[in-house]
């Protein structure tokens, strides 16, 4: 992931995705370095529109939102319901010596 990072950062920044420009991000961060992984992240990333692929990701993410939003009042309720009053918990354990 690392190395999908620093492309990352690289393209937020407006500098070219290059194996030389990740190896200096990844060296800087402390990251041990695979120039395998490097050239294999620069060449897989060549003809990807890296801001097209953030505006999907995001669209998917934004419409995912509402959906678990949705779910979480009826756990609330659910949660709810179980709680049981002191005075029924008493009169259960009072149930329970006689």
């Amino acid at each position: 992931m690392e190395y999908v990072y620093a492309a990352m950062l690289l393209h937020k920044a407006g500098k070219q995705i290059t194996e030389d420009s990740m190896e200096k991000v990844l060296t800087a961060t402390g990251v041990a370095i695979d120039k395998a992984r490097i050239k294999a992240t620069v060449t897989a990333l060549k003809d990807v529109d890296i801001n097209k692929v953030i505006k999907e990701a995001t669209l998917v993410t934004a419409a995912a939102a509402p959906a678990a939003g949705h779910t979480a009042p009826k756990a609330e309720k659910k949660e709810e319901e179980k709680k049981v009053s002191e005075e029924e918990a008493a009169a259960g354990l009072g149930a329970l010596f006689g």
